[in-house]
């Protein structure tokens, strides 16, 4: 892996080297969702520019990024190619997560001090050009961790891990996973999270082809190998459902940067495809152009107000309300942005090839990725009704 430098401790610099990139991003946007495949030239570019790093604290090589630096990161990521910047987001919840997460609430439970050595070599890898993939969801179970499969024991001093996943985003080239599974040996649905090297044990299964976001390579991925006591993340089982509820911002909010760049993407997209056939005389042209710009400016303004919160109170019950606002906002307006821009610039916009057909499929995926629109509604909706949210008849994780 190689050494990046760049944008280590300097967050600034860091956004603006994600601007530099987007025409680049997305000069081959095209090519890479015709093919379906990782975008291996962008993440070559992202550890050229030290990207990898952002969430790794300075004193490890890192950016040291708040959560507020990674949405401005991202949302300009989505703006050049959506796949490449959801695969990085799946990189960030990793080394956000891990950055992020309170030290003194690890210890208060009971984290050994190896726990801390394994987070920074982790991190440290990161800011050195590691990628981190994240396995979570599976087939039948979506990404509801009270529904995983996938099983660790017990085996000498580490874990044997076994089970498989699907929508992996970077299936094959990540240098790590991050693993949910559940512990074989109890009843309670006991789920812990592994970091898991790539390597012997782990098969990649081609099995993604799907409607949009197709460059990310989300294929299923199949584990069966024994892991390292410090493969075990937090260094304490059960976690995983602990920490989804308590900080959900990695599982939910940080998504809505990415489809806020997608949606002004499809703006940008329908603005030159307009002038360029003389359409923008027309008032309801400009009318729906107005709409969207509008609708996106307001995404854009909730998943700041979102990020904000996170940074000043991680965790917290009104924190968490703007957390689920963000990813309802942000993927519905993605796809209600683009769906309407591409009726604006006609048929010859609904081309295989048009930017701005890609965008509407990318952007279509926002709502049903977890936490679905629904979910969210619904996690809203108990909430303003006075319900505990996260108390569902049906888990929500």
């Amino acid at each position: 892996m190689p050494t990046t430098t760049g944008s280590e401790g300097d967050p600034g610099k860091a956004l603006d080297r994600a601007r530099e990139l987007v025409p680049r991003l997305a000069e081959r946007a095209g090519a890479h969702d015709v093919q379906g495949r990782f975008p291996a030239a962008d993440f070559a570019d992202l550890r050229d520019a030290g990207l990898l790093g952002l969430m790794v604290p300075a004193r490890l090589g890192g950016t040291g990024a708040t959560f507020s630096e990674y949405a401005a990161v991202a949302r300009e990521l989505g703006r050049g190619a959506g796949s490449t910047a959801l695969i990085f987001n799946m990189h960030a919840s990793v080394t956000g997560a891990l950055a992020q997460t309170p030290e003194a609430l690890v210890r208060q439970l009971g984290a050994p001090e190896s726990t801390f050595e394994a987070r920074d070599k982790a991190l440290a890898a990161a800011a050195n050009g590691a990628l981190y993939a994240v396995a979570m969801s599976e087939r039948g179970g979506g990404s509801r961790l009270s529904r995983t499969t996938t099983a660790y024991r017990r085996s000498g001093e580490g874990y044997r891990i076994t089970g498989s996943k699907a929508f992996v985003s970077g299936a094959g080239h990540a240098d790590a996973y991050l693993v949910t599974a559940r512990d074989a040996e109890s009843e309670d649905p006991q789920v812990s999270h592994f970091l898991v090297p790539a390597g012997a044990g782990i098969r990649v299964e081609e099995t993604w082809d799907s409607l949009g976001m197709r460059a990310t390579g989300s294929h299923d991925v199949h584990f069966d190998l024994d892991v390292g006591p410090d493969a075990l993340l937090g260094g304490i089982e059960g976690l995983a459902l602990i920490l989804a509820e308590a900080m959900p911002q990695w599982l939910v909010a940080s998504y809505a940067a990415v489809y806020t760049g997608v949606a002004r993407a499809a703006v940008d997209a329908a603005a030159d495809h307009v002038r360029s056939r003389g359409l923008d005389g027309l008032a309801s042209i400009r009318a729906r152009m107005g709409r969207a710009d509008n609708a996106v400016a307001a995404a854009e303004l909730v998943v700041a107000e979102a990020a904000a919160r996170i940074d000043a109170s991680p965790g917290q019950t009104e924190t968490n309300r703007w957390v689920w606002r963000a990813k309802l906002t942000a993927g519905d307006t993605a796809f209600q942005v683009a769906s309407s821009l591409l009726e604006a610039a006609g048929t010859g916009a609904s081309r295989r090839g048009h930017p701005l057909e890609r965008l509407y499929r990318d952007a279509r995926c926002g709502a049903l990725q977890p936490a679905t629109s629904d979910v969210c509604a619904d996690w809203l909706g108990a909430a303003a009704l006075g319900a505990d949210p996260d108390r569902a008849a049906v888990p929500r994780w």
